[in-house]
């Protein structure tokens, strides 16, 4: 049987001062979510809403639930009552989406633009030409109910670390360019996420500051 909790303090045990970790507790059932829970974890990641309401349903209200899988605009009002952070924000319709459920909710959702940058055609997100275009046209700057707080991205999925690494840096340049230019004057603009189960060691050397890790805490996925 995982021993989630000593898994955890590994995973913990490794991460930098600064680094935040999302336990990416998907296909999991609530249960593990709640041994985590149990061990001092609080944060964790899924990716279809509605396991995700199904999971909040019956686990502690002061879980900060990340959405950290591919978002379909129709989903968004399941969770946006309870969503402490959209990480896979991919398109300006669905970032209209989200302040548009926040403000019925009387919320401001906070979320992090998804860049394509792995040399995969099957990831989503905006290149970093397109996230600055987007967001030099200003439209986002109407939405009063979402705040952007950062970056993530998902590296290629190769046994290359060197190749890894460069798409982090390429990450992190952008990251680094947009608060420059659109938000240097939000300090709530901070938020680098990448690094999952196999290249989160390699991530916080390359600016990350929020790690998704799931399969080195929980094990093999429990179902799909």
């Amino acid at each position: 049987m995982t021993d989630i909790a000593t898994n955890l303090r590994e995973v913990k045990a490794q991460l930098p001062e600064g680094v935040r970790l999302i336990a990416v507790s998907k296909y999991h059932p609530a249960a593990s979510i709640q041994a985590a829970y149990n061990a001092g974890q609080r944060c964790f990641g899924e990716s279809h809403a509605q396991e995700l309401d199904r999971k909040a349903a019956l686990l502690p209200r002061d879980i900060e639930w990340h959405f950290i899988g591919h978002l379909q605009t129709n989903k968004v009002k399941y969770i946006a009552p309870y969503i402490a952070m959209i990480q896979s924000v991919d398109s300006l319709r669905l970032m209209h989406e989200i302040d548009k459920q926040a403000a019925k909710c009387g919320r401001v959702i906070d979320i992090l633009l998804e860049l394509h940058i792995a040399q995969e055609a099957t990831k989503y997100g905006f290149t970093p030409s397109a996230c600055r275009e987007m967001l030099a046209a200003g439209e986002w700057r109407a939405m009063s109910h979402v705040r952007i707080c950062g970056v993530m991205m998902m590296a290629s999925n190769v046994d290359d670390e060197e190749a890894i690494a460069r798409e982090f840096d390429a990450a992190r340049a952008c990251f680094e360019g947009l608060r420059h230019d659109f938000f240097a004057d939000s300090p709530s603009f901070c938020h680098c996420s990448w690094g999952m189960s196999h290249d989160f060691p390699i991530a916080v050397r390359h600016g990350s500051t929020m790690v998704r890790v799931g399969t080195t805490i929980f094990g093999e996925r429990e179902y799909r």
